[in-house]
This record gives C-alpha cells, structure tokens and sequence, in this order.
C-alpha cells in the first residue's frame, strides 16, 4: 500500500497522499519551490508591522474567534485529519482538536497581561528608570511533523500570532493537509492575508524556508532533521526551538498502584498508536512486583482493539523501524508478552519482558505501540536505567509515596517528569516543554511561551534631567578617588543587603 507517492502536479514535483488504512487517495500537491517559499516570506513580512501594530486585545479577540470556528466545525475538521492520518478517532479528538482549543483559548485569555509593556526598578541605578518591551521577531517560520501535524503547526503559530509575528507553515510532506486546515481557520476568523501562509513540499522545502529570510524557526521532528534546522539557524543567527525525539522512561516502584501504574503504561506509551514524541518507551519495574504488574499490563493490552484504539502507522516506513526492533529484541533473548506482528496497516499492541540495553529497543526510539518491560532491584538501579540513554524528553514515576517519587523524579535526566501520571506535560500549557541531550534545544509553552517569539527590549531613560554623569569624561583623579569610596559605603557595608 503507497502512503506516500512522488507524482507530477501540474507539469511539477508533487506528491499524492493516500488513507493510511484503506490506501484511497487523499489529496495530492505541487512542492513549493525556493523562488515561490522566498515569496511567501516577503508576503509574509509586508504584512507583519500592520498586525505588529494592532492591539493585542483585537489579536486575542481574532483568536477565540478562530477557537469558536475550530469548536463549531470540530467534527469534519477531525474527519479531515484522519483522512490523511487514518488514527483512532478519539486520538484526533484529544491530541489534535482539544489540544489546539485549549491553546487558542489559554494564550489569548493571557495575551494581554503577558505582552504588556513592563516598568523595571534597577537595584543600583536608581536615579535611572527602566522598561521592558516584548517586540514582535518579524516572520515566524514553524516545520512541523506527521504525528501530530495539526496540534505541531497551530500551537506555535498561536503563540507567534498573539506575540504579532507572521507565520510561514511548512507541514511535513506525509500530512499537508493539517498545515492547510491550520492556515484555513485563522483566515476564515478574520485574520490578514499573507499572515500565515503553509509552504508545502518536503525537505527541499524547508531548507529553502530556513535560507528565505525568517526570524525564528520552531521546529519538531527527528534528532537528524533538528541538527541540520540548528546548524542553519546558528549559522543565519536565528533563534529557534528544536523538539526532537523521546525514548521516555517509566520507574515503577514496588509500593505503586500498579493497576493505576499500567493503565498509564498503555495510554502513555499506546496512545497514536506510539507515534508521539514524549510516549512510554521503556518501563522499569520493581521486581518484587514485576510480574504482576506485567499480567495487568498484558490483559489491558488484549483488550484493545485495531482501529478503534490502536491506529495505523501514519508514516508507513515507521513499521520497518518498528518491526526491527521487536525482532532484534526476540533475537537477542526477549520475551513476547503480547502482539509483535503487523496486521495489516496496523501493528499490534505489544508488550516484552526480558529486555535489556543490548537491545535497539531499549536505547533507539521505537515510535510505535510497543511497551518494553525491563526490572531493577534498588532505586540507585532505576535511576541508572533511566539515565542511560541519548535522549532525555519526559519521564514518569509511579510510587504511592510523594515524598520518595519526588526526590526520584529530581533525580532524572529529562525535560520534565511526572509522577503517577502519564502523557500530560506538552498540555500543561503552564510549563515549559522541551528536553535534555538530545531531545532537544529550547523550550515551548509555559509562562513565557508568548515571550518566546518577542525581542525583550530594555529602555533606560534618565529620571532627573541632570547636565552630566558623574563618571562621564574627562576622567579626573578625584573621580577615582569617590568612585573608590562609593565602593567601599555601598559593598563594604550593610547597605549592600539593601540592594
């Protein structure tokens, strides 16, 4: 079955999207070329200083207007992505739509407190007064993926939009139609021509859109991708946010609510049937408790059913990825617990025990339904497991003890972790999300995911209008003198703790 077909767009080099599950084709494409991406970036910054110059009130009222369509027209926007995603339907609910409502309306309730123009008191200078004002970057350029294309394009360009940037989209070539469905809304709410506009194509694409004069790249996608965007962006001297891969640990401790502990095993590392970048990869167990928390784990999994919760591969190539691993993991001693076959465009629900860090499994990112079970015996043991490993996005632990999870989670080396919950930190729109090693650079989201897409300008003005400085030229011997003496009243005193 093709999931994805190079073809000719009009005389062009385009590509065909077909139904992950029944192989129908879905929508078909021209790739944007390098002359016509520059061209959507100079649009694009034409029409930026206007929206940089509308108050964020009308920013933030244009954006629950585009969440009251999102609302109102939930159901065949859903219908749409699973078109070219073929996931379960609850899966875009949740991941794609909820999430996307929840950005909407969260960003612009706080636009207006977050964007507003700061006086600052300078703890030294006081004879000076100081603020600090959040400036639009100028063209925001935002390269999302297939696994969560809709929620991975709209969330950041709420963010840029509010902040008053310009955005340019540029999906991944597997899921076209979510950059697409994003740009669509905000324009049928009533937001600017050439405000956001979807370059589409593939890696030729978003290459030309890192060189066609952007301000700031956000970008998520793989660990290989990411270093070539950074390398770019470090060489423009352009900021940019990389989200990459995930090989998220679960810690399960011996005094756990395992039934708690493995239904969010499934839903942390099943749900898009594995294809996020922050799923459960590997679950570390108590031994004392590891078979019976595999046993629960092994009948919730039997449960489940293909298409109605566990979805297609959306990348068809990702099956190779994970079928490798499984068979690797079988090869090198693992133990079958459950699934480990393809059935179809779908691949079953699996569940190993007997793994270890030989194991492609257990050190390379799987993106797929597959719940590797390893034990450990102490907590210094836990912790070295999860430790050891390139990436570090998010990670769980599962204790009924508050006191001793906490002082487990500080303990690990990820982006952020949770405790007896699972698959919660992108949606706390509070927090910051991102990740260590090489899961990532930069952070998305929390207090100051609107502040992320401004320039903080400082402004100094003099508060008291006086002729010169003290220190100013010509500098004099008596100057020196009372500069010395002023170090000593201020510094070599109490004073200092006044500062």
């Amino acid at each position: 079955m093709g999931y994805l077909q190079p073809t000719t767009v009009h005389g062009r080099r385009g590509y065909t999207v077909h139904n992950p599950v029944d192989g129908r084709e879905v929508f078909s494409f021209a790739v944007d070329t390098a002359a016509e991406v520059k061209e959507k970036v100079a649009r694009a910054r034409a029409a930026q200083p206007a929206w940089a110059a509308t108050p964020v009130k009308e920013r933030a009222r244009l954006m629950q207007k585009a969440l009251a369509l999102l609302v109102e027209r939930n159901e065949a926007l859903a219908a749409e992505l699973t078109l070219e995603t073929g996931r379960a339907a609850l899966d875009t609910l949740m991941i794609e739509i909820y999430a996307v409502a929840d950005s909407m309306n969260y960003y612009s309730k706080r636009a207006e407190s977050s964007l507003r123009e700061q006086s600052v008191g300078l703890h030294l200078l006081r004879h000076k007064k100081a603020r600090l004002v959040p400036r639009p970057l100028g063209v925001v350029a935002v390269i999302s993926p297939w696994n969560g294309p809709f929620v991975l394009s709209t969330n950041p360009t709420v963010q840029a939009l509010l902040a008053g940037n310009a955005v340019i989209i540029k999906p991944s070539e597997v899921t076209p139609m979510a950059g697409l469905a994003a740009a669509k809304l905000f324009a049928d709410a009533g937001f600017p021509p050439d405000l956001v506009q979807v370059a589409l194509g593939d890696g030729e694409t978003g290459a030309a859109l890192l060189e066609a004069g952007v301000d700031k790249v956000s970008f998520t996608g793989s660990v290989r991708t990411g270093r070539k965007v950074g390398e770019v962006c470090g060489r423009n001297l352009i900021p940019c946010t990389l989200e990459l891969g995930g090989k998220d640990a679960m810690i399960v401790c011996a005094d756990a609510d395992l039934e708690r502990a493995a239904g969010g095993a499934l839903f942390g590392g099943l749900m898009n049937a594995g294809q996020f970048c922050s799923a459960v990869e590997r679950i570390y167990v108590d031994a004392t408790v590891a078979e019976a928390f595999t046993e629960k784990v092994v009948a919730k999994v039997k449960q489940l059913q293909l298409g109605r919760d566990i979805g297609p591969f959306i990348f068809e190539p990702q099956c190779a990825v994970v079928t490798d691993h499984v068979d690797d993991a079988v090869a090198k001693g693992a133990t079958l617990r459950a699934g480990g076959k393809r059935n179809g465009p779908y691949y079953e629900p699996t569940v190993l025990t007997g793994v270890t860090h030989q194991m492609r499994l257990m050190t390379e990112e799987t993106f797929g339904p597959v719940l590797p079970i390893a034990t450990f015996r102490t907590e210094d043991e836990a912790v070295a497991l999860a430790n050891d490993n390139r990436y570090g996005l998010s990670a769980s632990v599962w204790s009924k003890n508050g006191d001793r999870a906490l002082a487990l989670a500080k303990r690990l080396q990820a982006g952020s972790v949770t405790i007896n919950e699972t698959a919660l930190t992108y949606g706390a729109l509070e927090l910051p999300f991102g990740g260590v090693k090489e899961s990532g650079v930069g952070r998305v989201n929390g207090v100051d995911g609107l502040l992320n897409y401004t320039q903080l300008l400082p402004i100094i003005a003099d508060r008291f209008g006086r002729a010169e400085e003290a220190v100013w030229y010509p500098y004099t011997p008596e100057k020196v003198v009372e500069l010395r003496k002023g170090l000593k009243v201020i510094f070599g005193s109490f004073l200092r703790w006044l500062l």
